[in-house]
């Protein structure tokens, strides 16, 4: 193990534009910075099978699939990334960081497109088992802004973006109801203040929840 100490699983979580890639990597140097070994990984994809789920799930037109189809394309890529990435490196003791886990699942395709919850619960129990990340933290921002956000970057990946935004307010919805039913997991990040001032709070909340 990691000089005896063993792996945690950080996810990053939120709507469109809330940063998520940019916190990853301020705090895994912040975590390097106190002598944990870490990987940084994304879903969908983390995993070469699972990047090529990925492609499928996040271009090309937004009617190319339903939500039971994404929910199962999605279940597909986590098992390949879980086994091929998170499962190993938590086994050495080293620290993962993901942009996105199954609660994106949740948001997106449970409150997003209305796939009931209970379906999404058993396709989790068939692809991950009883593996939980030891904290969530979920970037809240106002959805006009996230949105602005991810179309300045835009490249191919815009399928979800394009998106109603009745959509995005459902999604948003649902990540924080999430929060709200598993507080000891998950932690609400104001996404709204400046790049510092975000990982400053992640960092505090990281080192008070997770004992570092």
């Amino acid at each position: 193990m990691n000089g005896g100490t063993p792996g945690r699983f950080i996810t990053l979580e939120g709507g469109e534009g809330a940063g998520k890639s940019t916190q990853i990597g301020l705090l895994k140097t912040w975590l390097e910075g106190r002598g944990k070994t870490v990987v940084a990984t994304r879903e969908p994809g983390g995993a070469p099978g699972a990047e090529m789920i990925r492609k499928l799930l996040v271009e090309g037109p937004v009617e190319k699939w339903d939500g039971p189809t994404e929910a199962l394309l999605h279940f597909a890529a986590r098992r390949e990334h879980l086994r091929s990435t998170v499962w190993p490196a938590l086994k050495i003791g080293s620290w993962v960081i993901s942009d996105r886990f199954a609660d994106s699942t949740r948001a997106y395709q449970g409150y997003g497109h209305g796939l009931d919850l209970a379906t999404i619960e058993r396709l989790y129990e068939v692809a991950v088992g009883d593996f939980r990340p030891d904290l969530t933290l979920i970037l809240d921002l106002p959805i006009e802004t996230g949105l602005a956000r991810a179309a300045a970057r835009r490249g191919t990946e815009t399928r979800y973006e394009n998106l109603p935004i009745a959509f995005h307010q459902r999604v948003k919805a649902g990540f924080l109801e999430i929060a709200r039913s598993e507080p000891q997991r998950c932690a609400v990040i104001d996404a709204g203040h400046d790049i510092d001032t975000i990982a400053a709070t992640i960092a505090r909340t990281v080192a008070d929840r997770l004992g570092i």
